[in-house]
């Protein structure tokens, strides 16, 4: 065994959320030493989040990347939302949110993961103060909790590297591996689970007409399904990234689906205002839950991204949720230095879960609640949502405050959220 490597801060995942951390961290000065420990291998096999699903950037997300000097990389591929129409198939209710209310150019970009991916992994290794290992394993961690008085000024991580057993030590561990944690886990930190009962099925489409940059967002029977319009590529130029919700029982019927069949089912759910569906990508499914972990954090200890919470893509605020997690854990760290603290001490992680709380917790609820309500045949419940998307179209404040939780502001907004550099 090695001697003890010493960092201040360690990144447990390198998914998109990981890695935006390290960003955001490294724009700190001094920048903190900070090791990012990935289990896969960037160069020849990306993490799961790096797939082909798309990913809605709000325009809080935007904004983030643009304060971390990243959006002119990602802006290449990025496709801009400038209305997004919601309906209720077979119902009147409807609404359209649109970024000219907001005096904004979008209320959003959309991106396949992979490309988003490859933007931050470019200018990764010129971060100030990171160290990535990637693949790595983290085996075991201790955070040293006890009584006030005995606890350690660093938390330990057990890591294997290329066969090789290293044990490493940082003021505060950051979580970012996912759903599935690996250090909540270990740690016997309990999450909520919510099973939906529901896949989604993913899948690229190109269409013969424009989709002037409009996102749909339709309530069917079985599900809620998004069309996110994508940067043209080569013979596709008009394409469409697709999350179509369906009961976990059909997924695998419509996995098996011809492209034709799967095209014409399409088409008949949305209609002809899209245009005609000339070509299906590749498709892929997984399953659908809500989960939210019981504490976000310990002594030493924070969790940030799907680690935290998972939620069901009705509002495509996952990632987004995450990327501000970012935002404010680094703003936290930020004034914990200035104020000379210990940045693993549990006072100030304190403040990073209570600013956090709002956001988790709002967002959870209307996520949540949007399944629930447009999922639900029974009468009562078809005639109040659709007043609800009826009065959303009609009242001004009503459609404004919706579309600003659309962009990603919801409770106190953080310095890279506005734009501003740390």
């Amino acid at each position: 065994m090695s001697a003890t490597k010493e960092y201040d801060i360690a990144i447990v995942g390198g998914g998109l959320v990981g890695i935006s951390l390290a960003y955001a961290l490294g724009e700190l000065k001094p920048a903190p030493k900070v090791v990012l420990i990935e289990a896969y291998d960037y160069a020849s096999l990306p993490p799961p989040s790096f797939d082909s699903r798309t990913v809605a950037l709000s325009f809080s997300s935007r904004q983030i990347f643009s304060a971390l000097n990243l959006w002119p990389a990602i802006a290449e591929q990025a496709c801009p939302i400038s209305t997004i129409h919601i309906s209720d198939r077979g119902h009147p209710g409807m609404t359209r949110l649109r970024a000219e209310e907001q005096n904004t150019e979008a209320l959003g970009y959309v991106v396949e993961n992979r490309i988003l991916g490859q933007s931050l992994l470019k200018t990764l290794p010129e971060v100030n103060g990171l160290q990535v290992l990637a693949p790595a394993k983290v085996t075991a961690i201790n955070t040293q909790q006890g009584p006030a008085k005995n606890q350690s000024k660093s938390a330990t991580l057990s890591v294997e590297e290329n066969g090789a057993k290293i044990t490493l030590s940082a003021k505060l561990i950051i979580a970012a591996d996912g759903t599935e944690s690996f250090i909540r886990q270990s740690l016997g930190i309990t999450q909520r689970h919510w099973d939906y009962h529901q896949s989604a099925v993913i899948a690229n489409i190109a269409l013969d007409t424009p989709h002037n940059n409009i996102a749909y967002e339709r309530f069917t029977q079985s599900g809620p399904m998004a069309l996110l319009p994508l940067v043209g590529f080569e013979q596709d130029e008009h394409r469409y990234g697709l999350v179509w919700t369906v009961p976990q029982q059909n997924t695998e019927h419509v996995m098996q689906l011809d492209d034709q069949a799967f095209a014409a089912e399409l088409q008949k759910r949305f209609g002809r205002r899209i245009g005609k569906i000339t070509r299906v990508g590749e498709r892929a499914s997984y399953p659908l839950g809500l989960n939210h972990i019981s504490e976000h954090v310990q002594h030493r200890l924070a969790f940030i991204g799907n680690a935290a919470h998972t939620l069901h893509p009705v509002a495509g605020q996952g990632f987004n949720l995450g990327l501000r997690d970012v935002a404010a854990i680094v703003e936290v760290i930020k004034t914990a230095i200035e104020n000379e603290q210990d940045i693993g001490e549990l006072e100030v992680l304190n403040e990073y879960a209570k600013w956090r709380s709002k956001d988790h917790n709002t967002t959870m609820m209307f996520t949540d609640a949007l399944v629930r309500v447009f999922s639900n045949n029974f009468t009562p419940f078809v005639i109040a949502r659709n007043a609800g998307l009826v009065a959303m179209d009609l009242i001004s404040p009503l459609r404004k405050r919706l579309t600003r939780h659309a962009m990603g502001y919801i409770g106190k907004a953080s310095l890279l959220a506005r734009g501003l550099g740390l």
